[in-house]
């Protein structure tokens, strides 16, 4: 499935608003870096290659009305844009990957003319979106190479064509298994607290005309133990030199549960979610949401006022759990620390 999660259209960013799914297809036009910030910060825009996609975006709307009169000026302005939206959130590292692409996109014309300075960030915003779509294509064909007819595969959050340009990354695999008419089954589990696996992976799989079931996030122990999954794909936020990989929350648990049945365990990615600068997984930055997210369903309560709330958004999953990652530029096996160096 191809849908566009966010584009251009006209000198306005159109994104679609992930919080009113799936219940209403909402758009968003973003006509300013703020409201881009926003849409970012609330996930109205989310998954770490759409994110960095709504980052760069976001640094054309914040300087195409510069006054600046020379790139000293512009310079400065820039960096005020860059570092407002590093703000949004903190964990996908495609965010900063995205928003350092545009600093250097800056520094590599800065004798150019100031409007010639904005056209090519515009088209650099551009480059990034159409990057996305043909990364997500080429991890879908490495993926899925690996699942087989009958197949029952397990994911959890959404990493697909909402989390990208208009793709996928996991579900980009199934989507590229469905286009080489292989059968298999997928379940989904529900992702608490924000339930982006019931709202959003079942809303595109179901969508695609891919055979899907929800679970609740705590049955994915069972189907294992009752031999009803045979493999496992997940994205992922940012991964560590060593393969150590940041993903939504209850990953780890799944990394865990499919260790103990033998069930191999694969993170789909781009090359622009690694983070090769952070060793472990131990320093990637886990960010902390609202307790409303835990405390309240919609706006029904569903737990005491005043209780004490911890809401990672967040687990990191070891290296030594995943049986291997999918970039675009194929399938890297153990030892991570070693192989991501040939990933050109």
């Amino acid at each position: 499935m191809a849908i566009a999660t966010i584009e251009w259209e006209k000198q306005n960013v159109k994104l679609i608003d992930q919080t009113k799914l799936p219940n209403e297809l909402k758009y968003i036009n973003c006509r300013d870096v703020k409201t881009i910030w926003q849409a970012i910060k609330k996930l109205k825009v989310r998954g770490a290659p759409a994110i960095g996609i709504a980052a760069a975006c976001g640094v054309v709307l914040g300087m195409r009305n510069s006054k600046a009169r020379n790139f000293t000026e512009f310079n400065k302005e820039l960096e005020r844009v860059v570092k407002y939206l590093a703000t949004s959130r903190p964990t996908a590292v495609n965010l900063f990957w995205a928003l350092e692409r545009m600093r250097q996109c800056v520094f590599l014309n800065r004798d150019k003319s100031i409007k010639a300075i904005k056209d090519v960030l515009y088209d650099e915003s551009v480059r990034i979106l159409n990057e996305d779509k043909d990364i997500c294509r080429a991890m879908g064909r490495s993926g899925a190479r690996l699942i087989k007819n009958k197949d029952r595969v397990l994911t959890i959050c959404n990493a697909g064509a909402l989390a990208t340009a208009d793709f996928g990354t996991a579900l980009g695999v199934f989507y590229q298994a469905k286009k080489e008419k292989k059968h298999f089954k997928v379940y989904s589990s529900e992702t608490r607290p924000l339930l982006q696996g019931a709202r959003l992976t079942t809303w595109e799989l179901m969508r695609a005309h891919i055979d899907v079931t929800l679970i609740c996030d705590n049955m994915a122990g069972s189907l294992m133990e009752r031999n009803l999954i045979d493999k496992v794909f997940v994205g992922a936020d940012r991964i560590a030199a060593n393969g150590d990989t940041a993903n939504k929350i209850g990953t780890y648990s799944l990394a865990v549960l499919a260790s103990y049945h033998k069930i191999p365990f694969y993170v789909v990615a781009p090359k622009s979610t690694f983070d090769l600068s952070i060793k472990s997984g131990k320093d990637i930055p886990i960010e902390e949401r609202r307790e409303e997210e835990v405390t309240l369903i919609g706006k029904k309560r569903i737990a005491p006022v005043g209780v004490k709330v911890y809401n990672p958004a967040f687990d990191v999953t070891p290296h030594k759990l995943i049986t291997a990652i999918i970039t675009e530029k194929g399938i890297t096996k153990p030892p991570f620390i070693k192989n991501f160096v040939k990933l050109k």
